[in-house]
């Protein structure tokens, strides 16, 4: 028999939402407060999203578990699938010394290492976002700059600050995709209204990313670097997006960032050069920073040939991933092998009622397994590829892959344990009532609205899902509240892209990338006020074009 979602079980609003904020509370407060490792925190969590869906909500013992294993398994593949290739890459090339040569190869760009932050990950991070999306460019970005030297907690949360703007078209715009299918908004306007949102954030972030890190003061000795890369990054972005649409927007934006920001640094370069990867902030954690006068660039050392061999394998990696990212060559892997799992006693018998969608309407419960076209299928056959042209044998292959495996053991625990809980609350309506919270909000609608997509993303980890879940809901709202329904919907996405860097898969990807396994919390506690204020940042922007710049709200002709 079906079931019905209610949202409001204690007939109190209030209430009801405080226990539906619960699961939430309980895996933050573990991590953030009472430094619990991560995978005990998510499993509390999910414990926590369990008894509330079953005692509170309503919702049958039985579909609430097969909910928590299908989420579970999304968390194996394509999440963790995703993390095991990326690290596997990662160490195939750190035990051939290419990393190494990788790393030095760098300072003949630039010695500075404010910049090296800006050019991995800002500009390389974006590329990866917009080719696959899903981790990948926390995870790549988050090794890179730990072989660069940067400590952990800088490496991983810089990582998350970075990869914020490009999320909203990830992995070739599905976000927009999903947003359009679920709203049934068209897919142009709302490419093209998050395009009039972003670029703004996309100057403000590479700004904000440095000043994180070096402080004020190595913000300022950097400023036309920093603005370089901004402003080349938010103009190809607001042009592809309202002009063309969301599969392009990241890849060519980065790539013309990357490009302008090289092509800037021959020709300039500060004064004062920072040597040191410890930063000047609180990531310091008592190292101080090296600022010296130096050579903008350094001599490596290596021969032009040594150098390409260190930059193949990410270079195989940046080609396979973009191709494994096309939608047709998505669909001609998937018509090759694709296996789909509807959940008996789950499957469209979860009902959304009103006022979340226009008529009752089944949630679907199929786990596919699309082991070829996902995203970790390419890495992995990028990281062979590479593995082969770097000597390896077959035997030294299996053998680092099993060190891989054990190696993040726990994480891969963490992972399927968080997916679990954001699919239990997905399913159970609980992140439903905390969406109709902010949904109340009358007048501050466009503001709340935004943090809306935040907890979406916080929740489940991915933009695209935090569109699918509360999409219907804000075209909903602002159609009551006389709101442009494209507006609501696009504010959705541009919040949730600030909620990417708290969401806790995210947070696990990048500790297991920068090798600080049960350091999640620190990592938590350091994002977690950049999150908010850039959110809150996005809702005022949505608000002023609500009330104050509402011709920036309608869609014009591309």
């Amino acid at each position: 028999m079906s079931w019905s979602q209610v949202y409001d079980p204690m007939n109190n609003i209030w209430l009801s939402t405080a226990f539906a904020s619960l699961p939430v509370l309980v895996m933050l407060g573990g991590l953030g407060i009472f430094h619990m490792k991560a995978h005990r925190a998510a499993l509390l969590g999910l414990a926590t999203a369990l008894l509330v869906a079953v005692v509170v909500f309503g919702m049958p013992v039985a579909m609430a578990g097969k909910t928590a294993l299908l989420g579970a398994a999304y968390g194996l593949l394509p999440i963790g699938w995703i993390v095991i290739n990326i690290i596997f890459l990662y160490h195939l090339t750190e035990q051939r010394g290419q990393f190494k040569i990788l790393q030095e190869s760098i300072t003949g760009i630039t010695n500075d290492r404010r910049l090296q932050l800006l050019l991995i990950a800002f500009c390389f991070g974006a590329f990866f976002e917009g080719a696959a999306g899903f981790g990948t460019p926390v995870a790549v970005t988050g090794a890179m700059l730990i072989g660069l030297g940067f400590t952990p907690l800088a490496a991983s949360g810089l990582s998350l600050i970075a990869n914020t703007a490009p999320v909203a078209y990830g992995a070739l715009g599905t976000p927009v995709l999903a947003l359009a299918a679920v709203t049934g908004l068209p897919l142009l306007d709302l490419s093209a209204m998050i395009g009039r949102q972003l670029p703004f954030f996309s100057v403000l972030v590479p700004f904000w990313l440095i000043v994180a890190f070096a402080g004020w003061r190595g913000m300022i000795q950097i400023w036309p670097a920093i603005l370089v890369a901004g402003v080349s990054f938010a103009v190809p972005q607001y042009l592809v997006s309202n002009y063309h649409g969301p599969w392009l927007v990241d890849v060519a934006a980065a790539i013309v960032s990357l490009v302008c920001v090289t092509l800037f640094l021959k020709v300039w370069h500060p004064k004062a050069i920072w040597h040191t990867a410890g930063g000047a902030s609180a990531l310091t954690q008592g190292v101080g920073a090296a600022v010296v006068e130096g050579e903008a660039r350094g001599s490596h050392g290596y021969s032009a040939a040594e150098v390409r061999r260190a930059w193949m394998p990410w270079a195989i990696l940046s080609v396979v991933v973009f191709l494994w990212g096309i939608p047709e060559v998505k669909t001609f892997l998937d018509g090759l092998s694709i296996f789909k799992f509807p959940v008996d006693g789950l499957h469209n018998m979860v009902m959304r009622v009103p006022p979340v969608v226009a008529a009752p309407h089944p949630e679907a419960a199929v786990y596919t397994l699309n082991w070829l076209s996902a995203t970790g299928t390419g890495i992995f056959i990028a990281a062979v590829i590479s593995g082969v042209l770097m000597g390896y044998s077959p035997l030294e292959m299996v053998k680092t892959y099993g060190r891989t495996l054990y190696a993040i053991r726990n994480s891969l625990l963490t992972i399927s344990a968080m997916l679990a809980l954001g699919y239990t609350t997905r399913y159970s309506g609980l992140d439903t009532t905390l969406g109709l919270a902010f949904a109340n909000s009358g007048f501050l609608y466009p503001f709340f609205g935004t943090f809306l997509g935040w907890l979406g993303v916080a929740l489940t980890g991915s933009d695209t899902a935090s569109n699918v879940l509360f999409g219907s809901l804000q075209k909903v709202s602002s159609e009551q509240l006389g709101l442009p329904p494209t507006l609501m919907a696009a504010a959705n996405s541009s919040g949730g892209v600030m909620g990417k860097m708290i969401d806790a898969q995210s947070i696990v990807v990048a500790a297991v990338a920068t090798k600080w396994h049960g350091h999640e919390g620190k990592i938590l506690r350091f994002v977690i006020w950049h999150s908010l204020a850039l959110t809150a940042l996005v809702g005022l922007l949505v608000m002023a074009q609500a009330y104050l710049w509402p011709f920036t709200a309608m869609v014009i002709g591309r």
